[in-house]
């Protein structure tokens, strides 16, 4: 009793002393600039959770210890102040500076970088922390959604499947499409060769004047990749572990077992029951699995940092046989000598993928094959032996998708290395030189087996090996001379560079058919006995092209108020023709700060700017402006199989770069102390002399068609890009933002030249077999709007069950003839979306939830083109709203076979929780083993809202059965929006990482 009552007094005078310890603590904190308070202020007692929030004007009070207090004062879009109090002070008052950094922020732009708030041309940046997080496997995913104006699509979940990448739309119709990537200075650098973990930041040139200083390959837009570097400090250790579970999110809508039998049966057929019921989906489909570990180490010192890393993925595919293994390294070390005026950099970047293919044709067949037939046949059946143990149904393009993925094989390995070193060296105070040096080698070795056994492919020629191989080769070498310094009121950069790149390009294929065994793959061809036969083919090539530019670039900032930027290009490539070796490729932006001008302190920076700049786009090919010859078939001539050859291009001596012009009208904005940010963009923008296979008579030429300088596009719109810093507490933070590209006009104006008339319009893209070969499905049509859908226009069913078509040429038929044909819809979005909205819970967690939408797009279904038709179940299974197609009467169709139209046509609008992740962050001592550790939770595409039926609402910029070769005429470029058979099912996944640092 008496030690309780000694511990009681004990306590209540310690309490007593403590409370005589503390003190009231007062104050005001105002705007330093205009001496107004500001609410809401957070007031900390440094290195506890205890403190106050500033009232309505911006005064506080709260208790502290007496002796030594340092307060901690923050408020969004004001720099954070620390205060020391001395031991007896009791009022403070404060006055907050607006936090500007936001403009003093580096962006890294062509052959340099420049502070955000000298910046006049249409530049976007994404950090790394605001990178897409989870199931990241390139690093397109990285920022997909996060720029406006910028494009990144792969309808479906293929793992090894590339991103198609727009800048502001469609820029070319028959050449490159896709973006210049450059990192760290290599341009025309591959993103498969970085591992996303490897990324600092990622820059976007977006409109003419930013890329012509890029020449002949900034058309299509440039993406600046800059990588992780290490830093002068302590040496670091850091891991960053994934693991990924990956399912299908939806399937294509057919028939199941019960519906397939109640339909034949309904149309008395009774053969088509094969007695199982099989889901082929899940058939060809597993949950896949993933992880990722990223192991990095860097350091330095102030005369030497480095960084190095190395990063393993194993990734499955959603189908079967599928998936990939991928080993990324990196290596930067930078040394700085000669008094620090010599500056070397090294990179070195590594990246070796092993790739399990399968067949995309898998996912065309599980769709279409009965549900009532079995995967696998039963021992001792009578076919069993034939087809290795599957079930066939001998039929016009129908096959077991089981079989076509198990029995047949089709394998890859990539090997990428690129490394480049520059010497940067200070001559005079504001005078320096650069040399830069660089070597890219790309190797992708391919081989694909069909199975002696294999339905599909590979009986007919008993069994079947190919092999492929394709290597890249290229170097570069560019120096720069920059001068910056001080003219009067003004401050001037100038630059001046030279470049030389050689590219290398070089392969071979084979493939050969009659094994007397499976064993060999594709790994022993000589044992295929066509060659003998003169039946299998081999083929090899190998072409150069060289590029060489001198640039130079002038930049102006007259007292933080007015900017000019000035630069030109002139490039010559080897792939232009003999008399247009060289192109001149000129830009100037101007911007003015008008909140110099304002001079409220609600506006940190609002600058207007305008630009206009010319870029181009080469030929793919390095020889298309000379008149080649090309093997052809081969043929017994005196004992031997002899090649033929014949013409296979028109010499061009003319031909020379695409053109394009762009007109960039932006302002870029902050209110608020910072609190509210972003730009808002108009472009308009017109590319001539396009480069296209033109088709020409035969004779005069020798070939039926040449690559041309042809026609005119058009294309304009707005961009928005918007931050709110919402909520700025201790307790909580909030900060939606949103990117938005709205396009006003993507018209093709001409493509007609001279004597080479287009002809007003042609139809292209074919629906294809089976039954449709020869339907066409766009139009391509002079002064109209690219990516017309062209087909029937669907009205319904008459009473006997026939499908019912406008007469749009009004000859009272209504079967469906070409003859009436029209615009049924448009494959090219209207606007594109990203809603980002990023949020802190205290001193641990964070969370992001990221919506990712395109709207105003058009798709034609293929799988309802082709199977939404109920007496297809004789052959085929159909689309589970087949049975809804009656007439008036309810007849099911029953006397015709479908046709695409209309009614296949469907709005690819959708919005999709892209991203989301939810993070905690451990609080550690100063003396723990980890300096960070990070545990968070992300999922991938976790719902879609969409009224689309199948399989990926996404757009397609380009039609993926003809392909990516966009070199083709009338190819896939100017086909968007047909939603072809092939597609991957699209997935859903769910991600568990970590984030450790040493």
């Amino acid at each position: 009793m008496k030690r309780f009552l000694l511990t009681s007094l004990t306590l209540l005078l310690s309490g007593a002393f403590l409370f005589a310890q503390e003190r009231s603590v007062s104050g005001t904190v105002t705007d330093a600039s205009t001496g107004e308070g500001i609410p809401g202020v957070n007031v900390l007692i440094q290195g506890t959770t205890s403190g106050s929030v500033t009232d309505i004007d911006g005064k506080f009070q709260l208790e502290v210890p007496s002796g030594a207090v340092t307060l901690v004062l923050s408020y969004v879009g004001y720099k954070t102040v620390t205060v020391a109090l001395s031991p007896a002070q009791t009022t403070v008052d404060v006055g907050l500076e607006a936090d500007v950094t936001a403009l003093s922020e580096v962006v890294v732009v062509g052959y340099g970088t420049q502070e955000k708030k000298e910046v006049t041309s249409a530049v976007s940046s994404v950090k790394a922390e605001n990178f897409n997080q989870g199931n990241v496997n390139n690093p397109a995913q990285l920022i997909q959604g996060k720029v406006a104006g910028l494009s990144i699509t792969k309808p479906g979940g293929n793992p090894n499947g590339g991103y198609q990448i727009r800048v502001r739309g469609t820029s070319s119709v028959g050449q490159n499409t896709q973006p210049l990537v450059v990192i760290d200075g290599i341009a025309g650098g591959s993103l498969d060769n970085i591992d996303p973990q490897d990324i600092a930041s990622i820059d976007v040139l977006k409109d003419g004047s930013s890329a012509a200083i890029y020449g002949t390959r900034g058309s299509t837009g440039v993406i600046l990749v800059t990588t992780k570097t290490g830093k002068e400090g302590r040496f670091e250790v850091d891991y960053n572990g994934l693991v990924t579970v990956e399912m299908p999110a939806r399937f294509v809508p057919m028939m199941d077992a019960d519906g397939f039998r109640a339909l034949s049966l309904e149309l008395g057929i009774s053969t088509n029951d094969a007695g199982s019921t099989t889901n082929w989906f899940e058939e060809i489909t597993q949950t896949a699995k993933s992880h990722v570990h990223n192991l990095s180490m860097s350091g330095g010192s102030s005369k030497t940092t480095y960084r190095a890393s190395i990063n393993y993925r194993d990734a499955q595919g959603i189908a079967i046989t599928t998936g990939f293994r991928q080993l990324n390294s990196s290596l930067n070390i930078t040394q700085k000598g000669l008094k620090d005026k010599l500056t070397v950099t090294y990179n070195l970047f590594g990246t070796f993928k092993q790739a399990d293919y399968g067949f995309d044709e898998a996912f065309r067949y599980a769709t279409v094959y009965n549900p009532t037939a079995p995967v696998n046949l039963d021992p001792g059946a009578t076919d069993y032996d034939r087809w290795q143990g599957y079930y066939q149904s001998i039929a016009f393009d129908y096959y077991n998708p089981v079989a076509i993925l198990e029995l047949n094989t089709n394998q890859g390995k990539d090997t990428r290395i690129n490394q480049a070193i520059r010497g940067s060296y200070e001559v005079l105070e504001n005078l320096s030189v650069d040399a830069f040096f660089s070597l890219q080698n790309e190797s992708f070795l391919r081989g694909r087996y069909y199975d002696k056994n294999s339905y599909w492919r590979g009986v007919d020629t008993d069994g079947r090996g190919e092999r492929e191989l394709n290597q890249n080769f290229n170097q570069l070498f560019e120096t720069t001379v920059r001068w910056t310094g001080d003219i009067g009121a003004a401050n001037l950069n100038v630059l001046g560079g030279y470049s030389y790149q050689d590219f290398i390009n070089e392969g071979f294929h084979a493939y050969g058919g009659i094994f007397i065994t499976d064993a060999f793959g594709f790994n022993n061809l000589g044992a295929a006995r066509q060659f003998p036969q003169g039946l299998g083919d081999i083929d090899s090539y190998k072409d150069r092209a060289k590029l060489i530019a001198f640039f130079g670039r002038v930049n102006l900032n007259v007292n933080e108020t007015y900017f000019l930027s000035a630069s030109v290009r002139q490039e010559g490539s080897s792939k232009f023709g003999e008399n247009n070796k060289w192109g001149l490729f000129p830009a100037v932006s101007a911007g003015v700060e008008l909140a110099n001008f304002i001079g409220s302190p609600s506006i940190d920076n609002l600058k207007a700017r305008v630009s206009w700049g010319v870029t181009g786009n080469l030929p793919r090919n390095s020889y298309a402006s000379l008149f080649r010859l090309t093997s052809g078939s081969s043929f017994f001539y005196n004992g031997a199989f002899v090649p033929g050859y014949g013409p296979g291009s028109n010499a061009n001596p003319d031909l020379k770069w695409e053109k394009k012009s762009e007109i960039d009208i932006g302002i870029d904005y902050s209110f608020m102390g910072s609190r509210i940010f972003g730009s808002l963009d108009y472009y308009t923008r017109t590319t001539s002399d396009l480069l296209l296979n033109f088709t020409v008579p035969v004779p005069p030429n020798l070939y039926n068609s040449t690559l041309s300088n042809i026609g005119e596009i058009k294309n304009s719109g707005i961009e928005l890009a918007v931050a709110w810093k919402a909520v700025q507490a201790t307790a909580l933070s909030y900060t939606p933002s949103l990117t938005f590209n709205y396009y006003l006009e993507n018209k093709i104006v001409s493509l007609s030249s001279g004597d080479l008339e287009f002809g007003g319009f042609r139809d292209i893209s074919d629906m294809g077999s089976p039954g449709q070969n020869g339907t066409p499905l766009i139009r391509v049509e002079e002064g109209k709007e690219m990516g017309q859908i062209w087909g029937l226009v669907y009205e319904g069913v008459d009473e006997t069950g026939n499908w019912v078509f406008a007469d749009v040429n009004g000859d009272g038929i209504k079967s469906g003839g070409n003859e009436d044909r029209a615009v049924i819809g448009h494959g090219l979005p209207d606007f594109d979306l990203g809603f980002s909205n990023t949020f802190t819970f205290g001193q641990n967690w964070d969370a992001n939830i990221f919506f990712r939408g395109s709207f105003g797009h058009d798709l034609l279904n293929s799988y309802r083109g082709f199977y939404e038709v109920p007496n297809l179940v004789t052959g085929y299974n159909v689309y589970e709203t087949a049975g809804d197609i009656r007439s008036p009467g309810g007849v099911l169709l029953t006397t015709n076979s479908g046709k695409a139209s209309s009614l296949h046509v469907e709005k690819g609008d959708f919005l999709r929780l892209d991203n989301f992740n939810i993070g905690y962050n451990f609080s550690l001592p100063a003396n723990a083993a980890f300096r960070k550790i990070r545990l968070y939770l992300a999922g991938n595409n976790l719902f879609t809202i969409s009224g689309y039926k199948g399989v990926d609402p996404e757009v397609r910029w380009i039609d993926q059965e003809i392909g990516s070769d966009d070199s083709y005429q009338m190819g896939g470029v100017l086909s968007p929006g047909l939603d072809r058979r092939n597609t991957w099912f699209v997935t859903r996944s769910v991600s568990l990482g970590v984030n450790l640092g040493f």
